[in-house]
């Protein structure tokens, strides 16, 4: 590797260890004010933050997918009401589906040690080898993902964990995940404006 590449290389790496430390920060922050218990509390965190709370909707949602510190519909309820139905459905979107990729990334790298510390996954261990054979997961996840309501956390991690490709895994979350998402921004953005 030649120096100019590994200079970029230090540079995006130092980048993404600044988001991510910048990010968990502004998570903990929430959290421990107890801003993520409901939407309008939810909101009026993410509002504080001015020209910054769309990227900061972003973040979150990205990281309630990692980690469950409150359901996504919250996030769309706030986004809804703070950006409109087309903004708040496309901060939302992004984010989620974001940190739906990375949570089958997470699960794909570092294996059931890690999602069995981040999702209640013990029920469902003697299903992984059934579900690993079976050629119906991928529309059984479509159509999880599709609806509302449906452990979308748990199934990211689990699909990482099987043999289901990056690829399938991907076009499920970047078809699947708008349509739910774009119900709540209509819906919310409708009754909160």
């Amino acid at each position: 590797m030649k120096s100019g590449e590994k200079i970029i290389r230090a540079a995006a790496v130092l980048c993404l260890s600044a988001l991510m430390a910048v990010s968990v920060f502004i998570l903990m922050k929430g959290w421990l004010g107890g801003h993520f218990h409901s939407a309008d509390s939810l909101r009026a965190y993410v509002s504080s933050f001015g020209i910054w709370g769309p990227l900061i909707l972003l973040l979150i949602q990205v990281f309630q997918v990692i980690l469950p510190v409150l359901p996504g519909f919250t996030g769309c309820i706030a986004g809804a009401a703070l950006f409109g139905a087309a903004g708040g459905f496309w901060i939302n979107y992004i984010g989620i589906s974001l940190g739906s990729i990375a949570a089958y990334w997470l699960a794909k790298h570092f294996g059931i040690r890690l999602v069995s510390k981040m999702v209640s996954i013990k029920k469902y261990e003697p299903f992984i080898e059934r579900i690993n054979r079976s050629k119906s997961y991928p529309a059984a996840l479509f159509l999880s993902i599709l609806l509302p309501l449906a452990p979308d956390d748990f199934l990211c991690y689990f699909s990482g964990l099987i043999n289901m490709s990056p690829g399938k895994f991907t076009a499920i979350i970047i078809l699947g995940k708008p349509w739910c998402i774009l119900f709540y921004s209509i819906f919310f953005s409708h009754f909160l404006h």
